[in-house]
């Protein structure tokens, strides 16, 4: 399990952007069974955890007195830097399941693409219900599925762990073998002067002689 370690914010002490700019991050743990707490969270720390664990993995807090087993829950960006500027912490309980999206992972070969077909994937990732302890980090897609132009791979498909809930349609699409559009052949624009100029030339004919 990934921990991180947190300290408890005084909101009344420093602004959001003095705890920027000290190197943490203004942020927030509450849960069912959890009161809402305003916390801070070292950048560099925060930033190493959110690329290992994404929002699907268990991260327990620690520095508040017993550890908290919590999920990314949201994080806010800065829309110019992208960097996070608030967090929320979903304190999880044991037993209790919850619902996350997980990204899923494509493996495999798929011959209809290896045969010139588009590979289309429509979806990234994927709504489950699974208690926390047993949450996936990422669901397998395997592209071997794909074997002629115009298949697809439904959520029905994706092997699922014990436990685990899928909380989509079972024909939801994930992917898809899709035939390559063939480009259009623009024709060139027929020559108007040539046009013109014959017209012309069998107006002269026709004219009366004077």
């Amino acid at each position: 399990m990934l921990s991180l370690t947190v300290e408890k914010r005084d909101t009344n002490a420093a602004t959001l952007s003095a705890v920027r700019s000290s190197g943490r991050i203004p942020a927030i743990v509450y849960g069912a069974h959890q009161e809402a707490t305003p916390i801070t969270v070292d950048a560099i720390a925060f930033t190493k955890v959110l690329r290992e664990a994404g929002e699907a993995t268990i991260v327990a807090l620690t520095g508040l007195g017993a550890d908290i087993p919590t999920l990314i829950h949201e994080t806010d960006r800065d829309p110019i830097t992208s960097r996070p500027r608030h967090v929320d912490f979903y304190a999880v309980t044991k037993g209790e399941k919850v619902q996350v999206a997980v990204p899923l992972t494509f493996i495999g070969e798929s011959a209809a693409v290896e045969k010139g077909a588009n590979l289309i994937k429509v979806l990234h990732e994927i709504e489950i219900e699974a208690d926390p302890m047993n949450l996936p980090h990422t669901i397998e897609v395997d592209l071997s599925l794909l074997a002629v132009l115009n298949d697809q791979i439904h959520a029905k498909d994706l092997q699922i762990p014990a436990g685990v809930e899928l909380m989509v349609e079972p024909e939801e699409v994930i992917a898809i073998a899709q035939e390559v559009a063939a480009e259009k052949v623009e024709e060139a624009p027929a020559d108007i002067s040539a046009i013109e100029v014959e017209k012309k030339g069998k107006e002269e004919a026709e004219a009366p002689v004077a």
